[in-house]
């Protein structure tokens, strides 16, 4: 313990060197207001866990709870325990105690056995702990009630989305405690469900925005733009997902996906698609062999609970351009709009993923000369309509395939980024600014030559 003890908690220490906030009756008394200790598995905190998990791509993810002498685990994905006294351990055994001692700071570390904070804990070996990564569960009055953590076996340097996301689920478990907690006093019953239900509206939003590349990666001659528009009104998580990366050496790699449903079982969904494809691509230039892989990887996590489709390619760039190969799984097809305004239709179509072992996926080769464009997209675009009106008679119909690239053609002389924008514009002017689904929209273009 002796590197702990270096460790200047603001509370100071209690007798046996651990974190005197540990017993401070305020946070002792928040703990004990949750009715959470010693209780089962609930689904609330069990699918933020396993969410956590597959973001990460950590083996175990903790829900905790954390009085003065032990770490209480709500929540444990990767532990197998059966009984309630099991989950558990000695408050002096868990990292969570880290959390307590400094204020609710989050407590990250990169590597256990050698960080000097943590290469003398007792958990170190026994636990296995490679690498960990804990934010706060906080109370009503800021109170440190426990963490959300993850644990990796093996070091590793954890990057800042996988943090920041974390950091979002710990929110919501600190909401979801917090609103339980707060319901059972009568006298802020209305006012507390309507502080919550804000607070989900934008954490929904958070969580969505966490499982979208903050901005594309530029790639060396090449222009690169999407966006993501939310349904009108919708604050549930959705399963629309993009993404664009560098797979090795001149090879980029590029996916649209849409799962099937919202909520939080769409974002595991969604969380699993793109840190699979992503740990592929390194692996495989086929687009279609990393899509069979994805499909397998779905069966086995998911038991075919749920579908997604996908458009995925893979490119690299040439002296006249772009050349690679893209693959359609139950996806709408492809856009590439050529220099001269003509506007073709690429991909094959396959299998969605995730319900069928047995899938039928097929690679097409595609290049891009300067002045064309390619345009992945999700159904949101082209089933876009406007609100339901008085009368069917007086609804306008979907946007339609034909719609969509005929305004991918009258796109002239308009960068990648002025490309997304004109499509959002017109999508919005249909549907009369009320999106009856989320959309997704990606442009890749080479420049035009001098």
């Amino acid at each position: 313990m002796a590197a702990v003890n270096d460790l200047v908690f603001p509370g100071g220490r209690r007798s046996d060197g651990l974190p005197a906030a540990l017993s401070d009756p305020a946070r002792l008394a928040a703990v004990e207001a949750t009715g959470l200790l010693d209780t089962g598995p609930e689904d609330a905190f069990e699918d933020l866990a396993q969410l956590a998990a597959a973001v990460t791509g950590c083996a175990r993810a903790f829900v905790t709870l954390v009085d003065d002498r032990r770490s209480f685990w709500k929540s444990c994905v990767g532990v197998n325990v059966e009984e309630i006294t099991e989950r558990q351990n000695p408050v002096r055994e868990s990292f969570c105690y880290f959390l307590v001692g400094l204020a609710g700071e989050p407590f990250v570390v990169d590597n256990a056995a050698i960080d000097p904070r943590t290469c003398d804990h007792p958990s170190v070996g026994s636990m296995k702990i490679g690498a960990w990564a804990g934010y706060p569960i906080l109370g009503p009055g800021g109170e440190v009630m426990g963490s959300m953590c993850v644990i990796d076996e093996n070091p590793r340097t954890w990057q800042a989305p996988e943090l920041a996301t974390l950091a979002t689920m710990a929110r919501a478990v600190s909401n979801e405690i917090n609103l339980r907690t707060s319901l059972t006093t009568a006298q802020y019953a209305l006012t507390t469900a309507e502080n919550a239900l804000q607070s989900s509206n934008a954490l929904a939003r958070s969580l969505q925005d966490s499982l979208l590349p903050p901005a594309l990666p530029k790639v060396p001659g090449l222009q690169a733009a999407a966006s993501y528009l939310p349904a009108a009104g919708g604050t549930t998580v959705v399963g629309d997902f993009y993404d664009l990366f560098h797979a090795k050496g001149p090879w980029w790699c590029t996916v649209m996906g849409d799962v099937c449903g919202k909520g939080t079982e769409a974002a595991k969904v969604t969380a699993l698609a793109r840190y699979t494809l992503r740990a592929d691509a390194s692996q495989h230039l086929s687009p279609a062999t990393v899509l069979e892989h994805l499909n397998s990887a779905l069966i086995d996590q998911r038991q075919g609970e749920r579908f997604l489709t996908a458009a995925y390619a893979t490119f690299r760039l040439t002296p006249g351009g772009i050349a690679g190969r893209l693959c359609t799984a139950g996806h709408p097809p492809a856009l590439i709009r050529r220099a001269d305004g003509r506007v073709q239709e690429v991909g094959r179509q396959g299998t969605l993923l995730g319900i069928l072992a047995d899938i039928q996926l097929t690679d097409v080769r595609f290049r891009l000369a300067p002045g064309d464009t390619l345009l992945l997209y999700t159904d949101g675009a082209t089933e876009a309509r406007a609100r339901r009106g008085p009368s069917p008679a007086l609804e306008r119909p979907m946007f339609g395939e034909d719609a969509l690239a005929s305004a991918l053609a009258d796109c002239h002389d308009l960068d990648a980024q002025g490309i997304i924008a004109r499509l959002g514009e017109l999508l919005a002017a249909h549907s009369g600014d009320w999106a009856s689904d989320d959309t997704a929209l990606l442009a890749l273009r080479v420049p035009p030559g001098p």
